[in-house]
């Protein structure tokens, strides 16, 4: 293993192996999630999803639910509280009006909740539930995305909408090679192991709400505004996540669990269920993205040009800004990138696993691979010398830039030198061998934070941030980085995190988790410090310092940061079958300081498998008239397995800035940027047909065989 050098004191914790610190309660089920925890006098809300498209509720005919064994409550649009919906969440957006539940009769898609049931036990709450009859007064609607929509317009997210420089059309015309072509991915489910849940309760005038969350502090704010509530008259934990990827926000769970307690002053556990969460909860919107290039014939890119565009809800704007990946990657003379969104009658997207960068990067990556066969260049070399000296739209300098040390190192210990260009050549009995590679980056931002660190009387240290842990092992790299900010060992400190009570913080998200909390608990260690060395005589209740990390992130040099990032496949194609399988796969990544390289290489693998499930596996498929999901579940939403896998191989390499004050970059995101395009790629060299539309499914490898069959040569048609 490659390792990386924190900085120029050697440190104790940081950069060793470590198992996480509450692995032996998950495993032994001393851990628990967010909807198996007891309560007292325990009620359970069942949410009812409308079963139109589009249109209005006419009537709820509630009176033979209520009259049903254990039944305690319906609430709906015309008993619900009133919502304040008219602030800024946290993220700098207003909330989705999917989590503000029943305050009108407006149904804006299928998928819509238009009530709440609320009984003594799960299975009378689901019964009644099932029960409840909603008349609809139906409308016309819109739910197929179309990459020519008229209706389509410009969206900036949280970046740009579009970014252009250079005159894009005359660099094309005086490009030896050029290359012009679409892209597509799917709608792609989050699929965590733990569905959403939460349990709301009024505890001596103050809300409570034990939750399944990637932001105690996120979600806690949105509720607050929304009832209109101070925000210290709301508490939020969420100790134990099953797996969040985006999805873990407010919802209507929540929501409706709060008002299921207000109304009966007893609390309500609200769980979705697996088909729930496919309109409830978001996913990755469905994308069409255009590539451009132009190149002169050594491959130096002249012209590059990157739009995309995503569906979103009418109720609420969400650009999945694939584009954006391109601002970073490559640059030219001529330079342009756009996102697009269009307002179709579909649940809203949201935030997955690297949005933007997953999608965009297999079409650019893609696009990138077929310049470099046209062009008769190494797809390695191509990138190389395509390197940026600086960031291709912002200008701004890299605070490191190591894609390059990524690139070799991975090619090296792949044996790409030893590759056979040409496509269709090589065969092991009746499958078709090929490999493939792309390129990744991911941003590595931060966010402010707040920590507070107690020396405790016997020797020991405790830290409190409403940090979570997804899954991620964020807990142990937070104690392996709190012992060495501390100078003690990773045995002295207890972390505890999940509680919106220990103050703002970054939620889990964005790869900025782990590098904004370590900022604010090594600030904090340093003041704690400085307090015992004044004063080593501790008082009955210890000694605790609180950091705030907003000016000093406002004072950090505006530069480009990211994680880099090298993906190399090996893929066997049966084409009698259509069957595809990853038979190797290696990332090297460049993504700062490695805090624990045990669950650092975790997250990594975790990230490749999900990229060769995006190439393969993952389409959600709605009906084109209705919009509702084909067998929402996981059944018919199909995901790698075990033996879809082969033996991943993730490692790093140096990467420190001497200039950033902590040197993490995140680890959560990169593993799955440019890992679909990998594996796309090498199926194009084992078969020599392009397959520009995800996943590369097996019907999609008999139809591409059939029309198109190799030559001679081992040459065959773009598919």
């Amino acid at each position: 293993m490659t390792t990386t050098t924190p900085g120029p004191r050697a440190l104790r914790a940081v950069g060793t192996a470590r198992t996480r610190v509450e692995g032996r309660d998950k495993v032994t089920g001393a851990a628990r999630y967010a909807g198996e925890i007891p309560f007292a006098d325990l009620a359970h809300g069942w949410l009812v999803l409308s079963t139109t498209t589009r249109g209005r509720i006419r009537t709820i005919d509630t009176a033979p639910v209520l009259s049903m064994p254990g039944v305690l409550a319906v609430l709906h649009h015309a008993n619900a509280p009133r919502l304040n919906t008219d602030y800024v969440g946290m993220l700098g957006t207003p909330p989705d009006p999917t989590a503000a539940v029943f305050q009108d009769g407006e149904v804006p898609f299928a998928g819509w909740p238009v009530a709440l049931v609320v009984a003594e036990t799960p299975e009378q709450a689901r019964e009644a539930a099932e029960a409840l009859e909603v008349a609809y007064d139906e409308a016309p609607h819109a739910t197929v995305l179309i990459a020519d929509d008229p209706a389509a317009y410009a969206a900036a997210g949280h970046m740009p909408a579009e970014t252009e420089k250079g005159d894009l059309e005359a660099e094309l015309a005086c490009s030896a090679v050029v290359l012009d072509e679409e892209y597509t991915t799917p709608e792609e489910q989050h699929s965590m192991m733990e569905p959403h849940a939460a349990t709301a309760m009024w505890d001596g005038g103050r809300l409570e709400v034990v939750d399944s969350n990637q932001g105690a502090g996120w979600v806690q704010s949105e509720l607050a505004a929304m009832f209109s509530l101070d925000a210290s008259a709301v508490r939020v934990r969420s100790e134990h996540i099953g797996g969040g990827f985006g999805s873990k926000g407010l919802r209507a769970h929540q929501v409706s669990a709060v008002m299921a307690a207000t109304a009966l002053q007893r609390p309500v556990r609200v769980v979705m269920t697996r088909r729930q969460t496919f309109s409830l909860a978001g996913y990755r919107s469905p994308t069409s993205q255009r590539v451009r290039l132009g190149a002169d014939p050594d491959g130096r890119l002249r012209a590059l040009e990157h739009r995309s565009l995503n569906q979103t809800s009418t109720v609420y704007e969400f650009v999945e800004p694939s584009a954006g990946v391109a601002r970073v990657m490559y640059d030219a003379d001529a330079h342009r990138t756009a996102n697009h969104v269009v307002r179709l009658d579909v649940p809203s997207p949201t935030w997955m696993r690297a949005p933007g960068e997953a999608p965009g990067s297999f079409a650019i990556e893609s696009a990138i691979d077929e310049l470099a066969v046209r062009a008769g260049i190494d797809p390695v070399d191509l990138r190389l010398c395509n390197e940026p000296e600086a960031g291709p739209v912002s200008g701004l300098p890299f605070s490191t830039h190591n894609l390059a040390d990524c690139l070799r190192e991975g090619a090296r210990r792949f044996g790409w030198s030893d590759r056979d260009p040409r496509p269709g050549v090589r065969r092991d009995g009746r499958w078709l061998l090929g490999t493939g590679m792309a390129a990744a980056s991911f941003g590595a931002g931060a966010m402010p934070s707040t920590a507070l660190l107690t020396a405790e009387v016997d020797g020991s240290y405790t830290v409190r941030i409403a940090a979570a842990d997804i899954g991620t092992g964020a807990r142990t790299a937070l104690t392996l980085i709190a012992a060495d900010a501390l100078e003690t060992t990773p045995e002295r400190v207890r972390v505890r995190i999940g509680d919106s009570d220990f103050g703002p913080a970054m939620i889990a998200g964005g790869s900025m988790g782990t590098r904004s909390w370590a900022w604010a608990i090594t600030a904090a260690a340093a003041e704690l410090r400085e307090r015992l060395a004044a004063a080593p005589d501790l008082p009955p209740e210890g000694i605790t310092v609180r950091s705030d990390t907003t000016e000093a992130l406002g004072a950090l040099a505006q530069k480009e940061r990211h994680a880099f990032g090298a993906q190399f496949a090996e893929v066997a194609v049966d084409t009698a079958t259509g069957e595809v399988r990853v038979r190797r796969m290696l990332g090297i990544f460049a993504a700062g300081r490695i805090v624990n390289p045990l669950t650092a290489r975790n997250q990594l693998v975790g990230g490749m498998t999900w990229g060769i499930s995006m190439a393969l596996h993952e389409e959600a498929v709605r009906d084109r008239n209705t919009g509702r999901h084909y067998a929402p579940d996981l059944a018919g939403y199909h995901v790698a397995t075990h033996a879809d896998i082969p033996d991943i191989e993730a490692d790093w390499v140096e990467d420190h800035d001497p200039d950033d004050p902590v040197g993490i970059k995140g680890v959560g995101e990169i593993g799955i940027v440019g890992a679909a395009a990998a594996v796309a790629n090498a199926v194009w060299h084992a078969t020599g047909v392009r397959h520009r539309h995800l996943p590369i499914r097996p019907g999609r490898i008999l139809t591409t065989s059939a029309s198109a069959p190799l030559s001679a040569g081992g040459g065959a048609a773009d598919a």
